[in-house]
């Protein structure tokens, strides 16, 4: 068969079982030869002799150049495509140095279990004697990791362990600090926001460990095609990272499709806005099409559930189709058993399964090929994500199809109207501020009990180390003494700080009926995530919360199957409490002002007592320290298909939340001038909100769940109409700075997204908020998009005036 007509024949099978007007757009990714290099001349003749073994008779360009730089002593990151062989690059220099010591020792972290298993494999099928490879994870029996310690000279771990079993208890570990040369990130992009704050915190703590032990290690990193893949690598580790970036390897070439649910004629959903068929079910169908044309299909889903669901929903129609392909589709989630996963994965590698509804967990690390297609039910999270998932499907030089499923949500939609955000430019980042005193604490009271912080130290933590320390002093949680600063208590502080967490304290979820702990969940996230009547997943087993008791600490929950999902909605105020970064435009087009605080350390506020009283007149756009009070006032449920049941209202108490913002203002002047009455000026700033934080984690690498935000026609402290869209942190995870620093791209998709949407007033799609406490009233959809003009208009304009 032509490598070019297996695709095509797939994407005719869609075509005839769904709407053909779902498809915004078909991307032809072109095939691409290889480029190779020589080895490295220091290569050693055995990896070169076992990798040949291996079928593997020279590096693509991307991999030599980034282990020369590894091996000169640079820390680099390399950034390319999905299945590229990045890990080669840092194999190659890694293993070279074993091999010439046999006393130097490697540190490896991955953002997963199943990665560093596979890499292990990897690592082990090379057949190099002495190098002594191990993992040294959550899943290691004791006695294997007193082996580890004592021999293991490849430590193959994540950050988790890193930060709770390693660095305090260094001293055991001494033998690996001491020669510690090389130190691998794998899948670095996974490390943004709060996680990635922690982890950055994480690094220099190693680092600072292993200086104490008389190394300096290299670090190498690995990551998805991002954004500026240098200032991220450095914001991680803390020093001057190089890039490579420019992808070698071949490419089979694929058919990207872009799809758009149709709306639905028998349901809608709030205020009577359209509702479109749920991506899930869209891709069940698509998956059952294509399982009947004999295609193996991977299908993603965003959960657990999900995952169970749509495979579910598959078999169900394969049943009334093909009954004889029934049990060749399944699920694959986390929650399985080792042995269940790993059956699982040899099916699908074999053909006897055809389909695989799976979460994220098919994503990473695990050796999986010869798909034929690869459907994505939803936005993922990050477009580093929808390449990984896109990546899984080909078949040596046959084309592969890929299909992207909007969900009814504003970056699903834009996206499938907006290909180039997909296969242009990358315009996304990986955002971490592992400055945040609110992450940066726990951190310097762990570094301090693994031993004594001095001066010298402050460097490694950043310019907000020293005051940070002088508070955890004042908090008699450190001590000053001339040698340094202490931490006195006998326990570490490490156990206390959980990775994923926003700093805060932890509510454990415990079913009632056995007492058994679930998990946790932040404090300051548990009125919207385990409020009572929320539906709580977990490890794909289904609970109905009856209880939250935030003064206990403690959720309990019982195992129930409701037919619907529950959306927390609240409602919020926003106090400005210093503005740090300020523009001021006169009108549309005409810039007058421009103040910047940031340099001196953020203590300056823009009036007295560091309240953000902005200048009034114009448009004004700022950036700073705002203190949140939010209410969770109710929740949604909605059934599988996307339709709403009901608002049940809640009455929970009031959360306060210092954290960052990014806003901007508009005088009722320019918005009377532009069109928009007075009594309209609510309902249009609402909207602009609202698509605003349904576009942002686009360009700031979050979910719109950890970000909030506000819109009111008279805010007490800009006096003036205003939107505001702050981080849901404490201390903020540095989501509002990314927003300001690409403040006119962000609003410019916001303003196509809204003005390009076909529905009439409002929908799901463009200006309607899951979480809104005010039930998505009012909105005003032709409002928003002249709100946005005029904000977008008057920042373009100052920009080509700077420029000429």
């Amino acid at each position: 068969m032509p490598p070019d007509r297996r695709s095509d024949d797939l994407l005719a099978v869609l075509r005839r079982g769904g709407d053909p007007c779902a498809i915004t757009h078909v991307e032809r990714l072109p095939r691409r030869l290889g480029v190779t290099a020589s080895w490295p001349e220091w290569t050693p003749a055995a990896m070169v002799s076992a990798l040949a073994r291996k079928g593997i008779e020279a590096p693509w360009r991307h991999q030599a150049q980034t282990a020369e730089l590894a091996h000169s002593g640079r820390h680099v990151v390399v950034s390319t495509g999905t299945a590229s062989g990045k890990s080669l690059g840092y194999q190659l220099p890694v293993l070279s140095a074993l091999l010439a010591d046999p006393n130097a020792n490697a540190l490896y972290l991955s953002p997963t279990k199943a990665l560093a298993v596979d890499q292990l494999a990897s690592i082990e099928s090379l057949g190099l004697s002495g190098i002594r490879p191990a993992l040294y994870d959550g899943d290691t029996p004791i006695e294997e990791r007193d082996w580890v310690r004592a021999h293991a000279r490849w430590i193959l771990t994540n950050p988790d362990m890193l930060h709770r079993g390693i660095l305090p208890a260094h001293a055991r570990w001494a033998r690996v600090l001491r020669r510690l040369q090389f130190v691998v990130i794998d899948e670095c992009h996974a490390y943004r926001g709060v996680f990635g704050s922690h982890v950055a915190l994480v690094i220099r703590r190693l680092r600072r460990l292993a200086r104490m032990y008389g190394s300096d290690p290299v670090f190498v990193l690995a990551s998805a095609t991002v954004a500026d893949p240098a200032a991220a690598a450095q914001r991680l580790v803390g020093s001057p990272v190089a890039a490579v970036s420019h992808d070698s390897a071949p490419r089979s070439g694929a058919d990207f499709v872009l799809w758009e649910p149709p709306v639905m004629a028998d349901a809608e959903g709030e205020n009577g806005a359209p509702v479109r068929r749920s991506a899930p079910n869209e891709a069940a169908r698509m998956m059952a099409d294509l399982v009947s044309a004999g295609a193996r299909t991977l299908t993603f889903v965003r959960s657990r559930h999900g995952a169970e669901q749509t495979a579910m929903t598959t078999r169900r129609r394969l049943g009334d189709t093909d009954p004889d392909l029934v049990d060749r589709v399944a699920a694959y989630r986390g929650g399985y058993l080792p042995e269940e996963r790993r059956e699982l994965e040899r099916a699908l590698n074999s053909g006897s399964l055809l389909g695989v509804a799976t979460t994220n967990a098919l994503e990473l690390g695990v050796d999986i090929s010869g798909l034929d297609a690869a459907l994505l039910a939803g936005y993922p999270g990050t477009l580093a994500s929808v390449w990984q998932q896109a990546g899984r499907a080909g078949r040596g030089d046959q084309r592969a199809l890929v299909v992207f499923v909007a969900r009814d949500d504003p970056l699903d939609s834009y996206l499938v109207h907006h290909p180039e955000a997909v296969f242009g430019t990358p315009i996304e980042a990986a955002v971490t501020d592992p400055g945040n005193p609110y992450i940066l604490g726990p951190h310097l009271a762990c570094a301090a009990a693994e031993h004594r912080l001095t001066e010298e130290d402050l460097e490694l933590f950043g310019d907000r180390a020293r005051s940070v320390i002088d508070d955890l002093v004042l908090r008699k949680v450190l001590r000053a003494r001339p040698a340094g600063w202490f931490h006195h208590e006998t326990r570490h502080p490490a156990d206390k700080v959980d990775l994923r967490g926003s700093g805060g304290g932890q509510i454990a979820i415990v079913e009632l009926d056995t007492g058994r702990l679930l998990g946790t969940v932040d404090e300051a996230r548990a009125p919207a995530a385990v409020h009572p009547g929320a539906v709580h997943l977990h490890r794909g087993q289904t609970y109905s919360v009856l209880d939250l008791d935030l003064a206990a600490g403690v959720a309990l929950v019982q195992a129930d199957r409701p037919e619907w999902s529950t959306i927390a909605r609240s409602v919020s105020t926003v106090e400005i409490t210093e503005t740090q970064q300020q523009q001021g435009y006169s009108g549309p087009g005409e810039f007058v002002s421009a103040r910047d605080t940031a340099g001196s350390g953020g203590r300056e506020g823009l009036a007295t007592g560091g309240r953000g009283q902005l200048p009034t007149g114009g448009i004004q756009v700022g950036l700073g320290r705002v203190r949140v009070t939010e209410q969770v006032v109710g929740y949604l449920r909605r059934r599988p298909g996307g339709e709403l049941i009901d608002m049940v209202p809640l009455d929970m108490p009031e959360h306060v939340l210092d954290t960052r913002a990014v806003w901007y203002t508009i005088t009722n002047e320019i918005l009377a001038e532009a069109g928009i009455l007075e009594r309209d000026i609510p309902g249009a700033l609402h909207a602009a909100e609202h698509a605003a934080i349904g576009l942002l984690p686009l360009f700031a690498g979050c979910d719109r769940w950890d970000i909030g935000g506000l819109s009111t026609n008279l805010h007490p402290d800009t006096g003036e109409p205003t939107v505001i869209v702050y981080d849901g942190y404490p201390g903020g995870a540095g989501f509002a700075d990314r927003g300001h620093q690409v403040l006119v791209d962000w609003l410019t998709a916001v303003r196509e997204a809204v003005r390009d949407c076909t529905c009439a007033a409002g929908c799901p799609s463009c200006v309607q908020s899951p979480k809104c406490g005010n039930g998505n009233q009012p909105l005003d959809k032709a409002g928003a998009v002249v709100v946005l003009d005029l904000v977008v208009n008057a920042m373009t304009a100052k920009l080509v005036a700077l420029t000429g």
